[in-house]
């Protein structure tokens, strides 16, 4: 298992990528490969099977994972951009 450089629950902000710029809140790491879910950003629909709560079945829309060197501590992003100028 790889130690990563964010834990969960930290607040991040994603480096590059379609969601560049945004925050987020990590709600779970997948230290095999590396990645993160981080709550809001990288949403992805899974169609679900239909079941006795959801007869026709269901498009469910939910996080998908960033890897972790797109991440950074928004502390240290702030601290980043605050030395800049």
């Amino acid at each position: 298992m790889a130690k990563l450089h964010i834990k969960q629950n930290d607040e991040v902000v994603v480096l590059s990528g379609k969601e560049k710029g945004k925050r987020g809140k990590v709600l779970e790491l997948r230290t095999a490969k590396n990645r993160a879910v981080v709550e809001g950003l990288m949403m992805v629909k899974r169609h679900l099977k239909k079941s006795e709560e959801h007869p026709d079945g269901q498009i469910a829309e939910r996080e998908g994972t960033i890897h972790a060197s797109n991440l950074m501590l928004a502390t240290k992003y702030d601290e980043r951009s605050a030395n800049k100028n």
